[in-house]
């Protein structure tokens, strides 16, 4: 094995701990250098991953021993630090969304292709051996030919557990762009990319409550829709519903079904990266299926020690940016849908992303 590739942490918020846990077991990887608007942050973070805090982002992009950025910002900074990076010739990992809007995404990919680096974005957790284990059904025609699926994502809301929880209610928010990336990819990676979508969103609550941490009992205006509802109509043809909500408090719905011409499948939570899998064959019971595919023991930086991997193979990297950008679209085009109550075409394709196969 080579030199690892050398990382740059941008933002040190309560995500950086999930990938702070896995960076120091995948050999491809090393955090050398740490920044946050939050110095407290930066130093804890850098302290705990054996890294160099930095007062900047510009000092960040700019070192020598920073090979690629992992932006852990918020989302409307996403763009921002991912055209930074880029500019000083780095490579990106940044967690989902890719971006906050369409042009957006659009730009990291172009700035990307013109400056020979590669972007990857979250979420890796379809690389595990939940999701890979399901698609491998699918793809050995366990179920026969996929006609549907259903994924649902229900929480009362993030402000119950986040102490800083607004920008899961400003624009770029919402459970759709929040969560539905995790949802979305796997249905790419299960059933193939996206073509036509119908959508309806509400915001039955116009403030929420901040409920831990310094802050509690403050306030904050909700400026997004937080129920989300779609159909999603696949390249192959198979029809996914989704459900998207900070509106319920409890829920007996199970995370992704994919059902076919011979059977159903039972697929875990996109969230995570193992799980259960089930297959209940026609005229069957339902019956767990041993893992078959995916990473084991998968965490937070999974993707991004795929890119380390890729590169020094010169292969494609699995969580790309033209996936990801593809996921944005469609979620976009799902809200646009919704609010002009009817269906629309969604403008961007991608590969289904190659299997990981043990």
């Amino acid at each position: 094995m080579g030199q690892p590739l050398r990382i740059g942490m941008v933002g040190a918020g309560k995500i950086s701990g999930a990938y702070l846990d896995t960076l120091d077991r995948l050999p491809g990887l090393r955090l050398t250098a740490v920044t946050d608007l939050d110095p407290g942050r930066a130093k804890e973070a850098a302290e705990r991953g054996g890294a160099e805090v930095v007062g900047s982002v510009a000092e960040l992009v700019a070192r020598d021993d920073v090979d690629a950025v992992l932006n852990l910002t918020i989302p409307a900074a996403h763009a921002e630090i991912a055209l930074a990076a880029i500019a000083a010739g780095k490579h990106v990992y940044g967690e989902k969304p890719l971006a906050a809007t369409r042009e957006e995404a659009a730009a990291i990919l172009a700035a990307a292709r013109d400056a020979g680096v590669r972007v990857g974005s979250a979420p890796d957790t379809v690389l595990g051996t939940g999701t890979q284990t399901a698609r491998k059904a699918v793809d050995d025609g366990l179920i026969g030919t996929p006609v549907a699926a259903t994924a649902f994502m229900t929480t009362p809301g993030h402000e119950a557990w986040h102490p800083d929880p607004e920008f899961y209610y400003r624009p770029g928010g919402g459970p759709l762009l929040d969560m539905g990336p995790y949802y979305l990819s796997a249905l790419v990676h299960l059933l193939g990319p996206v073509v036509k979508v119908t959508g309806a969103v509400s915001t039955p609550r116009a403030e929420r409550e901040i409920g831990s941490g310094p802050r509690v009992g403050q306030r904050f205006p909700v400026e997004v829709g937080t129920h989300v509802t779609g159909v999603l109509e696949h390249a192959g043809g198979a029809l996914s519903t989704l459900l998207m909500s900070f509106d319920i408090h409890a829920a007996r719905l199970p995370r992704i079904e994919v059902h076919g011409t011979a059977g159903s499948l039972s697929v875990p939570d996109p969230n995570g990266f193992d799980g259960p899998v089930e297959l209940h064959a026609a005229g069957g019971t339902w019956e767990p299926l041993p893992v078959s595919a995916g990473h084991p023991g998968g965490g937070r930086g999974t993707g991004l020690a795929d890119l380390a991997d890729a590169l020094a193979a010169g292969r494609p990297h699995l969580a790309s940016a033209e996936l990801a950008e593809h996921v944005l679209d469609v979620m976009l085009t799902l809200l646009d849908a919704a609010h002009a109550g009817t269906s629309l075409r969604v403008t961007t394709s991608c590969e289904r992303p190659a299997p990981v196969l043990r």
